[in-house]
């Protein structure tokens, strides 16, 4: 029976630099057909930072372009459906819930983004709540740019993952 480019041939031992490489060090899906289907839980932040007078525009609804909070969350529910259409490798995973939500910091002249992403699956939300975040803070960034350029993107990271085989992560605290 020929040898699939997933299973090793007698003379490769398993890969242990990452599950996303095969044994011969071809890029792979990971399988997960074997593991238990689990609830699935991640948390994730970012911020976009900006100049006072637009943290003031963003916090008076007055943005040349419109509603900045709206677009941003359902920019970021819709990136983190999307997921494995952007992230090589990402299984889709059947989402049951997703929810963005955007702090406007005034005196620190920045939006706070934190998404977090459930599933009911086989492998985990972290990616899908790093894409909402991402895509949250990019759509921050397009509807404000015509009147400040010099926004920053910064901070994505994940807060907390829960469910799976390797259980429950928090980032502790700064």
């Amino acid at each position: 029976m020929p040898r699939t480019p997933d299973q090793p041939s007698e003379s490769q031992a398993p890969s242990t630099l990452s599950t996303h490489l095969s044994p011969g060090g071809e890029a792979r899906m990971v399988p997960v057909e074997g593991k238990p289907v689990t609830h699935r839980r991640a948390v994730a932040s970012g911020a976009v930072r900006m100049r006072p007078e637009t943290i003031a525009r963003v916090a008076r609804a007055d943005a040349p372009k419109g509603d900045v909070l709206a677009a941003a969350r359902i920019a970021g529910i819709m990136a983190a459906k999307r997921t494995p259409e952007l992230i090589p490798l990402c299984h889709g995973i059947a989402l049951t819930h997703v929810a963005v939500e955007l702090d406007v910091d005034e005196p620190g002249a920045a939006i706070r983004v934190t998404a977090a992403a459930e599933a009911l699956d086989r492998t985990g939300v972290e990616m899908e709540a790093m894409v909402a975040v991402s895509a949250a803070c990019l759509t921050i960034y397009d509807m404000l740019k015509g009147i400040d350029r010099e926004m920053v993107i910064s901070d994505i990271q994940l807060l907390e993952k829960s469910g799976g085989r390797s259980g429950h992560f928090q980032r502790s605290a700064p």
